[in-house]
């Protein structure tokens, strides 16, 4: 925690600031921490237990994702508020553990719009990765119907759980794209020079282009 803090800069701490994420440690230094250390379950419980935005971050680059049980991931979860947090302990950790698809069952249905995101989130890894067994139209449906008006987090994992069906599942991209032109989700989101909107159709027609060139 003394070395965490001995990483502590203003300057980076204002810019995650801005993405509501309240810590000043540069995450390629966080790594570099992380790499030194190796993995280490138990000093990786250590660091969440504190509560620290910082120490958790380093604790999801040190634990053994396969050694938390499907319980302590759910509570670990629902204390993440950090965005950054949640991010890494969903892609890092639950992605890893062979509890995510229990837990994608658990989350999708919660009524926490943070909790529901994770579970879209790892649904929207079956969609690229394992997606027999979903039913897509039925998440189309779903999209349609909750995404226009969903809490900015939920909403975000919805566009790309919409986004992936349309780029990985050519019978659907039509439907995909329709939905996110009348919704227009994310339409007007600032986008650096160089990246892909995260606009549906624009995101989906740029990334189905890129595979057939």
């Amino acid at each position: 925690m003394a070395e965490l803090a001995g990483l502590e800069d203003h300057r980076t701490r204002e810019v995650n600031a801005k993405h509501g994420d309240d810590h000043g440690v540069h995450l390629g230094k966080l790594r570099t921490v992380a790499k030194r250390l190796k993995t280490q379950q138990e000093l990786a419980r250590q660091l969440w237990s504190t509560g620290d935005t910082a120490a958790r971050l380093l604790a999801l680059l040190i634990c053994r994702p396969k050694g938390f049980e499907r319980d302590e991931l759910d509570v670990m979860l629902r204390e993440a508020r950090a965005p950054k947090v949640h991010d890494w302990l969903v892609n890092y950790v639950v992605k890893k553990s062979p509890h995510a698809e229990e837990l994608r069952l658990a989350w999708f249905a919660d009524p926490d719009p943070v909790v529901a995101s994770a579970g879209w989130a790892l649904t929207t890894e079956r969609v690229t990765k394992k997606p027999e067994s979903l039913d897509l139209p039925r998440l189309l449906d779903v999209i349609e119907s909750e995404m226009k008006d969903a809490p900015d987090r939920l909403q975000w994992a919805m566009n790309h759980c919409l986004a992936q069906i349309g780029i990985e599942h050519a019978a659907h991209r039509a439907r995909a794209i329709d939905i996110g032109e009348r919704l227009a989700v994310l339409k007007d989101y600032p986008t650096s020079p160089g990246c892909t909107s995260p606009y549906a159709p624009t995101w989906i027609s740029e990334m189905v282009r890129r595979a057939h060139t």
